[in-house]
């Protein structure tokens, strides 16, 4: 195994990493929005309050070994999405603003405007990371320079909406098993009626982005088809699909969240084995793609990122685990709550 696939593989651990721990808490704050009365509307900040802004650090990590790891791969996709990456960017704020400004003022108005805040500050990026992905798998208009030539209406095309619709609905499903494992009565009762319908729509949705895959990214899925690391994660994955509404009703919403954990880690190694060695396929042409071996940094660089990576990387999980164990059980509102 080379150092270009180890940053692969470690590039792709970041990115479920990130996708497990911030999807839950985007979709809560998209739930959050159908939350009935100030106190399940605080009830949902609460759940999330102490872990959200520990869980993006997986995000600035994934962005900093990108930059690091494969620089043309950076420049190419920030610049290609700059203005949805900037829209997300706004939508993570007003998020981040609304946890601590809204219990700063008793005026309903005040409090009602930052809840809006909240939820479509989720909505957003939930969206987003699917619309991302949905581009990136079908490949993005670029020149044999890596120039990208198209515009940023033309990212918001049909299949590139449907996998962010997907991604939303993803994320709403392990939003509400989060919030079964923090609440309790009627909350939590509303919470399993989400899941079952969540999982219903995801698994439609799905069904219909691979067909449309078969017309919008035919290259992705004949990749992904012939490699047998597919059919390994397939009977990893179908399990854990199923077991999802089987823990859910049962009221086991943490062995219910673990399956939805190895539902969004099998989408996302999926997506990569479709797309392997590319990086960023090309659509005008796939000998212009970004792959992970013409689009990389020098051995010396990698293997330095990896001694780095080695201590970093324990530091990170440890911190992670560490917030969770002393954050465990349900909510429970005080003063000092948001």
């Amino acid at each position: 195994m080379d150092l270009n696939l180890i940053w692969f593989i470690l590039f792709m651990v970041l990115i479920s990493g990130y996708a497990i721990l911030d999807g839950f808490d985007l979709g809560v704050g998209v739930l959050s929005l159908f939350a009935k009365g100030d106190e399940e509307k605080r009830i949902h900040m609460n759940a999330i309050g102490p872990v959200w802004d520990g869980n993006e650090v997986w995000l600035l990590t994934a962005g900093g070994s990108l930059f690091a790891a494969f620089p043309p791969v950076y420049a190419t996709v920030f610049s290609s999405f700059y203005l949805a990456f900037m829209l997300l960017l706004v939508a993570l704020i007003f998020r981040a603003v609304s946890l601590e400004f809204r219990s700063k003022v008793e005026d309903p108005r005040w409090r009602k405007s930052w809840d809006w805040a909240f939820g479509l500050g989720s909505f957003v990026p939930a969206l987003l990371y699917g619309v991302t992905v949905g581009n990136i798998v079908q490949g993005l208009p670029l020149t044999k320079d890596w120039v990208f030539t198209g515009n940023f209406l033309g990212l918001l095309n049909p299949y590139a909406l449907l996998v962010g619709l997907l991604s939303l609905v993803m994320f709403i499903l392990h939003g509400s098993l989060y919030m079964g494992m923090k609440t309790e009565g009627d909350l939590q009762a509303r919470m399993k009626s989400w899941a079952s319908r969540t999982w219903i729509v995801f698994i439609v949705l799905y069904l219909i982005t691979m067909i449309a895959t078969l017309f919008a990214a035919k290259h992705a899925l004949a990749a992904l088809l012939g490699r047998p690391l597919f059919y390994l994660m397939f009977l990893v994955w179908c399990p854990a699909l199923v077991l999802i509404p089987v823990f859910s009703q049962a009221g086991r919403f943490g062995k219910a969240f673990v399956a939805s954990c190895v539902n969004i880690v099998g989408v996302i190694v999926m997506c990569a084995v479709a797309m392997f060695p590319r990086m960023v396929p090309a659509s005008t042409d796939l000998a212009y793609s970004l792959t992970i071996y013409n689009a990389s940094s020098t051995p010396r660089t990698l293997m330095v990122m990896l001694i780095i990576a080695g201590i970093g990387m324990p530091l990170v999980i440890a911190y992670t685990a560490f917030i969770y164990v002393v954050f465990k059980g349900k909510v429970v509102l005080t003063e000092e709550s948001y």
